[in-house]
């Protein structure tokens, strides 16, 4: 019987979180946030790392334009 009421606890406690539709962080909602907070981590995973991103010897810099027309 306690273990009855200790299973009956513990569920009651695991659906107290936020709706998706709460008030969240920044005006989004919860869901919303949740949602963006994904998005950011699958946008980190997808960054090239830090070498890919720097210029290297070989290139050649680009010409300047004028803004006079020649």
């Amino acid at each position: 019987m306690r273990e009855a009421c200790l299973l009956a606890v513990l569920l009651a406690l695991a659906g107290c979180g936020k709706a998706d539709n709460e008030p969240g962080p920044g005006g989004v909602t919860v869901g919303e946030a949740r949602a963006l907070d994904e998005a950011a981590a699958m946008l980190d995973q997808r960054r090239p790392p830090a070498e890919a991103l720097r210029p290297t010897a070989r290139e050649a810099p680009m010409p300047e334009v004028s803004d006079t027309g020649e």
